[in-house]
């Protein structure tokens, strides 16, 4: 065999290898991420939203990785609860309470306490339930959404009707999720680690 034939055939084994393994790196539509069927633009909807729900198991062990997410992708994050169901619509009013006394999103610390107070579990009683979450909210020195008067229920329910919108929109069927520029969502399923994920958002946050 020649010697230019194989110098040939060596370089272009070279590049389909390449080639390869760039297709293999690059987030895959349907796989890693999808693209929403309408756009969302409400003001809640950041440059990267997580949607998730404080009844969620999986959202309350994704929170802890949400500031390494954060500074492997240089954003910092919006929330929005989704409201699918009634229980959700619930947990909802509950961070909303807390949004809406804060005027920006629960710190980590008391995001931890809201997940530990709505998911008791079976073996709390409600009043036991109703209490974690009071004392969440007053030991912060804030009202509890149980004590809200009639016109702070009002601005509440006005929080859940911009979610549920969003919801709705969306069509979300699992938490947690992340909208990226409110037309993609990633797949998180479709991910190893949190490090993939902050890939496919990184890759996400380029595209048109």
């Amino acid at each position: 065999m020649p010697k230019h034939f194989k110098l040939f055939t060596l370089f272009a084994f070279i590049l389909v290898f390449l080639s390869a393994c760039s297709e293999s790196d690059t987030p895959k539509l349907g796989k890693q991420y999808q693209q929403l069927a309408t756009p969302l633009t409400q003001k809640d909807i950041k440059p990267v939203t997580e949607v998730f729900s404080l009844t969620c198991g999986h959202c309350r062990n994704m929170e802890a990785s949400i500031p390494e997410l954060e500074k492997l992708t240089n954003q910092e994050f919006g929330k929005v609860h989704v409201t699918f169901n009634d229980q959700a619509q619930v947990a909802a009013l509950i961070y909303y309470a807390a949004v809406m006394q804060l005027n920006h999103i629960p710190d980590e610390t008391m995001m931890k306490d809201l997940f530990t107070a709505v998911q008791l579990g079976e073996g709390s009683t409600m009043t036991q339930q109703q209490k974690a979450i009071e004392q969440t909210f007053t030991s912060r020195h804030m009202i509890s959404p149980y004590s809200f008067d009639a016109l702070q229920q009002k601005a509440l329910f006005r929080y859940l009707n911009d979610a549920m919108e969003i919801s709705k929109q969306g069509n979300f069927n699992s938490v947690p999720t992340f909208i990226i520029n409110g037309k993609y969502q990633v797949l998180v399923g479709g991910h190893e680690d949190i490090q993939g994920i902050s890939k496919t958002i990184n890759f996400l946050l380029k595209q048109p």
